[in-house]
């Protein structure tokens, strides 16, 4: 069986990024933006704060979930679809690292991380 490197090296770093976007961001910037008085209401303290926090590590899952099907497509990626898939997570990743370095204006280092899973990923294509 062909193990395709590339794919199960995008996935790394995906799993990585996703864990070290939950634990900075607990850290770093949920804490401070919780400390914040919010301009109107929209419910109560306790119902934002939970809010806010699901809706950051929803991101974390949703880059995990990338990177099982990476895992996925690295020891199978003889499958008929496995191109579309590979080249679908390479977009995705590829979108995000357009949108964090044009938000932040280059100045979140997010961007290089999802490039170079998008980049990672499309070698992984083209090398199946």
């Amino acid at each position: 069986m062909h193990m395709n490197s590339f794919y199960l090296t995008a996935a790394i770093i995906a799993f990585f990024m996703g864990g070290a976007h939950s634990l900075m961001g607990e850290r770093y910037f949920l804490k401070r933006l919780f400390k914040r008085e919010l301009p109107y209401d929209v419910g109560s303290e306790v119902f934002i704060n939970r809010t806010t926090r699901i809706a950051w590590h929803l991101t974390t899952v949703a880059w995990c979930g990338l990177a099982l099907l990476l895992v996925v497509l690295s020891s199978n990626d003889t499958a008929p679809l496995a191109a579309s898939i590979g080249n679908l997570i390479a977009l995705t990743f590829l979108i995000s690292a357009a949108l964090s370095a044009a938000g932040s204006k280059g100045r979140h280092l997010s961007w290089i991380v999802f490039l170079l899973i998008a980049l990672t990923t499309w070698v992984g294509v083209w090398t199946s």
